[in-house]
């Protein structure tokens, strides 16, 4: 996508008063480039069962209730006490977020950038398991998109 930008920030500037002409033109870049411009929501729509069934087993799980885990952590099922995992879930997510390419669209742009606030709010509500997964998650996702970038980085031609 760093690589495709420029040419869709072309076709934005050149049909700026057209979008049907714009959006054929897009879509005409995607095929030609081999894009597809829902891939990027896959990884979620594949998470969403998964955060959604163990944000109700957290909820429902007598076994996991008063279950000592780890330091300061001595309930999955509650949330954090001290919102440490909150606040470690909204530094990752940032961390993330500047890490993933820019979107070429100002305004989403800027939502990106409020993005780990937003769910950082959310997060300080939710069961400290469920804020502990998608911290992992996250991680995850830092050291994926760490690897691909410098990957990306070393196989530009000179």
């Amino acid at each position: 996508m760093k690589l495709v930008t420029p040419k869709m920030t072309a076709i934005r500037e050149r049909f700026k008063g057209d979008p049907t002409k714009m959006n054929q033109a897009m879509m005409e870049l995607y095929k030609t480039e081999k894009i597809n411009p829902l891939g990027g929501c896959l990884p979620i729509v594949v998470q969403i069962p998964v955060f959604i069934s163990l944000y109700w087993v957290l909820l429902a799980s007598v076994e996991m209730r008063n279950a000592p885990w780890l330091g300061w952590i001595h309930d999955l099922a509650a949330p954090d006490p001290f919102f440490i995992l909150p606040v470690v879930m909204a530094v990752s997510m940032f961390i993330q977020t500047k890490l993933n390419p820019k979107p070429p669209d100002p305004v989403q742009a800027k939502v990106m950038m409020f993005m780990p606030i937003i769910f950082s709010v959310m997060f300080f509500f939710f069961p400290s398991g469920l804020v502990l997964y998608w911290v992992v998650n996250n991680v995850l996702s830092i050291a994926q998109q760490w690897v691909i970038t410098k990957n990306m980085e070393s196989a530009k031609p000179a």
